[in-house]
């Protein structure tokens, strides 16, 4: 059976803002070896996808330096208040300028356990309108497009949304009970 290892140490070796890098030595219960092991700590994430009352996604376009290239998502950010959902409405809100009636949890998931530290959470707004314009950071640069929410499993065949975590969050809306009607047939 496989065993959590035993951690003789552990340290912040950079902070980058953002996130830090954390050093950990740690035995392997089943050699014995010790071995040093480097993990992203970073705040939890929140990925937003809302829909408005005709059912059109509010997505987003935006540069992404890591991939030096335009992605196509939806909103989302780090979470640095307590409830994951406040963070959630506002990532919506700054981003979009969007806000709605309904906020729910979809499901959440570990971006890379082999080397991350936090949690994804995935919210679902409903009845979104736009109710202000866009408050960017002054390192963000986003375009706001509304998408059919039928045309998502299209998009997602053809790589047109490739960010890992996107994909997931519509995965957690597609297996939603009954949810959406059309979109998990493909049609």
């Amino acid at each position: 059976m496989i065993k959590p290892w035993q951690i003789l140490s552990s340290k912040v070796d950079a902070d980058y803002k953002v996130f830090k890098i954390r050093a950990d030595q740690a035995v392997s219960p089943r050699t014995n070896r010790t071995g040093e092991f480097y993990t992203i700590q970073s705040n939890d994430w929140v990925n937003v996808i809302s829909l408005t009352a005709d059912r059109q996604v509010v997505m987003i376009r935006q540069y992404r330096h890591g991939s030096r290239e335009v992605t196509f998502e939806i909103p989302g950010g780090l979470v640095d208040e307590a409830d994951p959902g406040e963070a959630a409405t506002r990532e919506l809100l700054e981003e979009t300028g969007y806000a709605g009636k309904s906020v729910s949890l979809l499901g959440s998931t570990n971006p890379n356990p082999a080397i991350f530290d936090n949690t994804c959470y995935t919210y679902l707004v409903e009845h979104a309108e736009k109710v202000s314009e866009i408050s960017l950071d002054t390192h963000e640069d986003i375009e706001v497009e509304l998408v059919p929410l039928t045309s998502i499993p299209q998009l997602l065949r053809d790589g047109a949304i490739n960010h890992a975590l996107v994909i997931v969050a519509f995965h957690f809306l597609f297996q939603k009970n009954g949810y959406p009607q059309g979109p998990c047939s493909g049609t």
